[in-house]
């Protein structure tokens, strides 16, 4: 249920940081502190979240139409 989702997204994350932590060692890119960081200002967040939503949905309609398109072409 949800509770096993919640807590298995959880133990992936951990994971994740963990791995990005040994990795990251020595190349002075601090990839696993800016996974933990916190927003200090959820709108701001929220708003940063639905502006790469939107994009990433813009992306996904061209790539369908490219897509279509050659389809299309081929035929």
């Amino acid at each position: 249920g949800a509770k096993f989702v919640h807590v298995f997204y959880h133990f992936a994350r951990y994971v994740m940081i963990e791995n990005m932590k040994k990795l990251s060692v020595g190349t002075g890119i601090p990839f696993a502190e800016a996974v933990k960081w916190r927003p200090r200002n959820m709108y701001i967040a929220k708003a940063r979240h639905r502006v790469a939503y939107s994009k990433l949905l813009q992306i996904l309609q061209r790539e369908y139409f490219v897509f279509q398109e050659y389809r299309r072409k081929e035929r």
